[in-house]
């Protein structure tokens, strides 16, 4: 490269003596080494060979014995900037190869130009001290159409090679950088998704600091939509590991990457949501009630997501991406399959014994539940949740009969596009005691607060209308479409039991003195290690259909059903 110098080795004569020093004359200690393609020119520096006995970087003659001991300052100086002015002229390579980890060196140097984009770079060594060697750097960063100055200070040791008695640098990654650790590079670019400001349906602000249940979702949302919606991401330079982890272990103990400069700011987009503001502060205020609690609340006649809300503490979206047996509010799909059917009807003798076996297992009404209706019928035993009255339907169904029920007629399973990050709920094809057990929201049934909210709209609107948070409109994705509805009279006697369930059977205690159209079931799901039951509840107002679910609390009209009223009496209706 035109302006460079490769060291050479000292010979006799006045002519090599003659260059020497006219190099020593040019340079001087404190001489900038830059790249070419940088800011100007730059040389080697070299002294007199009184300290390094001639050429200290090159191996002594076979005849002369290996120089021992540290380095002087005058070595120190001459080993750093050939390395300086090799690494800011873009010959990596060379200048690898004047430390004492080539490989090593290789990578981090290249590194730095293709991750980090540093194009040009000018590196000034300040007076050795001892070994050691400080040095500025004014390099300029490139990423795109991005261009930004970057200044900052560095140091390099010098030791000698104890078979060759050389002076060479000792590699180490803060050389590129002081932050840089061992195992680490810089990288330059958009290290998150560009921000994104949420809005609710009618343009207010949906800011997580007000809405903590919404920091989650509004993360996914900038994900997916931060570009989509004209946000721009921030290009920064930031440290991160060099190489692939081997294990969660290794990734727990690397350190957070660190922001080291910012080319520019991130802009953030922004995207009109289905969320209701004052549906949403209405749901958090009522999880807070109960750790671990979870809602979600949406509208029966177009599938709109109105509030999402958790009380998790852990961080984990239960409303939206839970995967536990809701228990007795299944019932709702259950009865509408009894009906479509033809097994089951509102004013038709539905027995609830206090015993019924089925696969090899007894099951019995315990709790609540410990009771026998002698010649009841099924609304009697659906409003009081008899868990025989149900069971005692398996020998009469195909294994797949609830199965194909609740995907084809509640969608569930369908892969929603909601626009998030969900769980559509999952009602797996079982036979014998599981399939039982999944007539009555236990076995291998699996949902959420969202699905069994899903699932109360469904029942209120008759037909399926898949839940979402962002309007298909936004971006065009297809929605889940059910591939069945109810039979119209399936549709109205299903409303009957939910709605004779919300007055005078299990779910009246919580939904007492609501008006208007409402219609509610209860659950409560039995989890393994827990001393108490999971408490569910989903149900209807008017044009508004809620669920929730709290952990390990007991029934579910007590404890769940309250957090779904206050939902539905502010809102519904």
């Amino acid at each position: 490269m035109a302006g460079s110098h490769r060291r050479r080795h000292a010979g006799s004569g006045a002519s090599a003596r003659a260059t020497r020093t006219r190099i020593a004359v040019i340079v001087g200690v404190g001489a900038a080494v830059v790249g070419a393609a940088g800011f100007g020119a730059y040389s080697l520096l070299e002294d007199d060979e009184a300290e390094a006995g001639g050429n200290s970087l090159s191996a002594p003659a076979s005849s002369d014995p290996v120089k021992t001991g540290p380095p002087g300052p005058r070595e120190a100086s001459r080993a750093a900037s050939e390395f300086l002015t090799a690494w800011a002229g873009g010959e990596t390579e060379t200048a690898a190869g004047l430390t004492d980890d080539r490989k090593a060196a290789l990578a981090g140097l290249t590194s730095y130009r293709e991750d980090a984009g540093v194009e040009r770079v000018k590196l000034t060594p300040g007076p050795a001290d001892g070994t050691k060697v400080p040095f500025s750097v004014d390099a300029e960063v490139t990423f795109e159409d991005t261009v930004k100055p970057w200044a900052y200070s560095s140091a390099l040791e010098v030791v000698r090679d104890e078979k060759t008695g050389g002076v060479e640098v000792a590699w180490d990654p803060s050389l590129i950088h002081p932050k840089l650790t061992e195992g680490e590079r810089l990288r330059t670019g958009s290290r998150e998704a560009p921000p994104i400001r949420a809005l609710d349906r009618t343009g207010a602000r949906l800011d997580p600091e007000k809405y903590p249940s919404l920091a989650p979702v509004i993360a996914d949302l900038r994900e997916r939509y931060g570009a989509k919606a004209g946000g721009k991401a921030g290009v920064k330079v930031w440290t991160e590991s060099a190489g692939k982890k081997k294990d969660k272990k290794d990734d727990d103990k690397a350190a957070a990457p660190e922001t080291l400069l910012v080319l520019s700011k991130a802009r953030p987009g922004t995207l009109t949501t289905t969320l209701d503001a004052a549906v949403q502060e209405t749901a958090e205020a009522a999880v807070a009630k109960q750790g671990g609690a979870a809602l979600v609340a949406l509208k029966p006649s177009t599938g709109e997501i109105l509030a999402v809300a958790n009380q998790t503490g852990n961080g984990f979206n239960t409303a939206l991406q839970g995967t536990l047996p809701p228990g007795s509010t299944m019932k709702v799909v259950t009865a509408s399959m009894l009906m479509d059917k033809g097994l089951a009807a509102p004013g038709k003798a539905h027995p609830c014994p206090r015993y019924k076996a089925y696969g090899g297992w007894q099951f019995e009404n315990v709790g609540d539940n410990s009771f026998t209706i002698e010649g009841g019928t099924f609304a009697e035993s659906f409003t009081a949740s008899c868990n025989t009255a149900f069971i005692s339907m398996a020998e009469k169904l195909a294994d797949d009969d609830l199965t194909k029920q609740a995907r084809d007629v509640f969608g569930i399973g369908l892969n929603w596009q909601t626009g998030v990050t969900t769980f559509d709920g999952s009602v797996p094809v079982q036979s014998g005691v599981e399939m039982a057990l999944s007539l009555i929201g236990q076995g291998g049934v699996r949902m959420n607060p969202l699905t069994m909210a899903s699932v109360s709209a469904t029942a209120k609107a008759g037909v399926f209308k898949q839940p979402h948070l962002v309007p298909q409109s936004f971006d065009g994705r297809q929605f889940a479409i059910a591939p069945k509805s109810m039979k119209t009279s399936t549709a109205q006697e299903l409303r009957e039991l939910m709605e004779a369930t919300a007055s005078y059977g299990t779910a009246a205690g919580a939904m007492s003195g609501l008006t208007g159209q409402v219609g509610a079931k209860t659950g409560s799901a039995e989890m393994g290690g827990q001393e108490e039951t999971d408490a569910w509840f989903t149900a209807y107002r008017g044009d508004l259909a809620a669920a929730a679910t709290v952990p390990n609390i007991g029934h579910g009209g007590e404890f769940a059903g309250p957090l779904v009223r206050d939902v539905l009496a502010a809102h519904g209706g």
